[in-house]
């Protein structure tokens, strides 16, 4: 026998007669796969005798992008992924059907589609999925309810491209100092040890920076971000930048050379970030490499994009590929908690 997870809450009744009205997942965790069914059943429980017109169910999935100003909607744009509808009780054109007293259970059923972006929530937007449940009673009565659930589509490293297994390189070449032509540059080599990584593992990071320039370099910083961009119309409309992670290092003198080998760059558990299929949010993460002079002068910036995934790789015969330094958590947040601090651009 399944066990149902007890959730949804009492909805507004008219005279005691509608005790519970509640939508019943099979699965106790909320949390579904594109692909999966999703199943469960509407539960009323009523004191009297009831006459219904009917008993509609709608599946929900929906982006929605919504900026504010000065507390009113200033922009706003939506996308449905999934708008499923179906009755339960009652059929178009008929007279109410008489429930009796007690407990009444109407099942559901639904292969959610392949595909689906992955829940999600932000400060500007969010993909979301959600059942709602509605009650007709011949007075004009209408008691409603909605239960959320969670749509996770992972992302396997195993099945991405095979390049993201591989080293990735990035090199710059920059003169700092008022008399450019007269001071050498300051030239910078980052590897990573790869372009792709699960939330628990470390990205090994390796750099050659020469400072040829007659200016010492304050430090030289490591960053892994995470960058929201929030569409409406087909344009950017927010973007949110945020550190997740850094390391650093000290200062490089005047015709020094300072090395990073192997450091080890921690990604933090972080929500399964899957949004293909969503067309007006995206994110990104990348590393950062951050050279920073001793003077007025603008930091010196190299980017090195990375996919985040769910799922880590595994060598030909199926074993774990652990990275060294990794902590695999076991399981992970469904939404980002720093969701009201500060970002940069």
């Amino acid at each position: 026998m399944s066990r149902f997870s007890e959730v949804g809450s009492m909805a507004p009744h008219g005279g005691r007669k509608l005790l519970k009205f509640l939508i019943l997942f099979e699965n106790s965790s909320l949390l579904f796969f594109p692909g999966q069914f999703l199943s469960g059943r509407v539960l009323v429980e009523l004191e009297d005798e009831t006459p219904v017109l009917g008993l509609f169910f709608h599946v929900v999935g929906e982006g929605v992008v919504r900026l504010l100003k000065n507390g009113r909607q200033h922009i706003s744009d939506r996308e449905n992924y999934i708008d499923f509808r179906m009755r339960l009780l009652g059929e178009p054109g008929q007279g109410p059907v008489l429930l009796s007293p007690g407990i009444h259970s109407f099942p559901f059923k639904l292969g959610l589609p392949l595909g689906l972006p992955s829940t999600f929530l932000g400060k500007h937007g969010w993909v979301q999925y959600y059942c709602k449940a509605a009650f007709r009673e011949p007075a004009g009565l209408l008691h409603k309810n909605q239960q959320v659930f969670i749509v996770m589509n992972p992302i396997d490293l195993n099945l991405e491209p095979p390049i993201l297994a591989q080293p990735f390189h990035c090199e710059i070449e920059h003169r700092l100092g008022l008399n450019c032509f007269t001071s050498g540059p300051v030239s910078c080599r980052v590897r990573l040890d790869r372009g792709g990584y699960v939330p628990g593992e470390t990205i090994g990071i390796w750099a050659s920076v020469h400072n040829q320039s007659r200016v010492t370099i304050k430090r030289t910083k490591a960053s892994l971000t995470e960058t929201i961009q929030y569409m409406a119309k087909n344009r950017v409309v927010q973007t949110e930048t945020r550190e997740l992670a850094s390391l650093n290092r000290g200062k490089i003198k005047a015709g020094e050379t300072d090395d990073w080998r192997n450091e080890q760059l921690y990604v933090p558990p972080l929500p399964p970030t899957n949004l293909r299929g969503c067309h007006i949010i995206r994110i990104q993460y990348d590393v950062f490499f951050q050279i920073e002079p001793h003077s007025m002068e603008k930091p010196i910036k190299l980017q090195l994009p990375i996919m985040l995934a769910t799922y880590p790789l595994r060598s030909d015969d199926g074993t774990l590929r652990r990275k060294r330094g990794a902590h695999y958590p076991s399981t992970l947040p469904i939404f980002r908690p720093w969701l009201d601090e500060k970002t940069f651009d």
